[in-house]
C-alpha cells in the first residue's frame, strides 16, 4: 500500500533502532539483487528509500573506488542507524542523503542506476515517484524493484493475502512502470525474494530537479 511522506517518516522512524536486528539474515538477499544489476566500475547508483543502507556495501563493491553510491531516505532516524552501522559515507563517492524520492536533489541522468528494496509499496504517488527516478538515470539505465521475500510471503506475515490489484503484480507493475519511463524487462516473484527489473527508456521531456549531483 502506497503512503504519504509523513505516515512513512513516523512508521519507519519508530522502528529505526531494532530495524536491523528484526532482519538480521537479509544481508546476503540483498548482495545477490545488486550483483543482478550488472553495476560496473565507475557507475552512479542510487540507493532509493536505503533505510538502514543494508544495500549500500555491496553497492559500492560493484562500482569499485571510481564509482558513486548515494544513499538517500527522508526518515533521519534510519540515516543516522546506516551511518552507526559503518554503511554511511560523506566522501566524494559516497553519500547519504535526507531526501524524498519524489523530489531528488540530483541533475537529470546522472546516474546508472538505482536500487529500491521495499520502495515501491511506500510511494504516495508510484507512478509520480517512478518518473523521478527515471529522470535522474541516463537512458539504458537500470532500475531494481527489490524485497528479500515474494509478495505471498509478505503479506502472509502481516496477516493478508495478495491480491490481483497488488502494485508489486507483475501485470500492474509493467504498466506502471511503463507510465513512469521504465521497461520491465525481467521479474521475479519467490518466497525467497522479489526482484523486478527494468530499463529506462528515451528520455523525452522532462523537468529538471532542484539541485545538481
Amino acid at each position: 500500500m502506497s503512503d504519504d511522506p509523513t505516515h512513512v517518516r513516523e512508521f519507519f522512524g519508530a522502528r529505526a533502532a531494532d530495524w536491523d536486528s528484526r532482519f538480521p539474515d537479509d544481508g546476503p538477499a540483498y548482495a545477490a539483487a545488486v550483483a543482478e544489476i550488472g553495476l560496473r566500475p565507475g557507475d552512479a547508483v542510487l540507493d532509493a528509500g536505503c533505510g538502514t543502507g543494508r544495500a549500500l556495501p555491496p553497492l559500492r563493491a560493484a562500482v569499485g573506488p571510481s564509482g558513486t553510491v548515494l544513499g538517500a531516505d527522508l526518515t533521519p532516524e534510519m540515516l543516522e542507524r546506516a551511518l552507526r552501522s559503518g554503511r554511511g559515507g560523506a566522501t566524494g563517492t559516497a553519500a547519504l542523503l535526507l531526501a524524498d524520492v519524489d523530489r531528488l536533489p540530483v541533475r537529470d541522468g546522472a546516474l546508472d542506476a538505482v536500487f529500491g528494496a521495499g520502495l515501491i509499496s511506500h510511494l504516495a504517488d508510484p507512478v509520480a515517484g517512478l518518473r523521478e527516478l527515471a529522470r535522474v538515470v541516463r537512458p539504458g539505465g537500470r532500475l531494481a524493484l527489490f524485497h528479500p521475500i515474494g509478495r505471498a510471503a509478505l503479506a502472509a506475515r502481516h496477516g493478508r493475502k495478495i491480491t490481483p490489484d497488488d502494485l508489486r503484480a507483475e501485470p500492474r507493475l509493467r504498466l506502471v512502470l511503463a507510465e513512469a519511463g521504465w521497461r520491465l524487462v525481467s521479474y521475479v516473484d519467490e518466497d525467497t525474494r522479489y526482484l523486478a527489473m527494468a530499463v529506462r527508456a528515451d528520455r523525452g521531456a522532462m523537468a529538471s530537479g532542484p539541485e545538481h549531483l
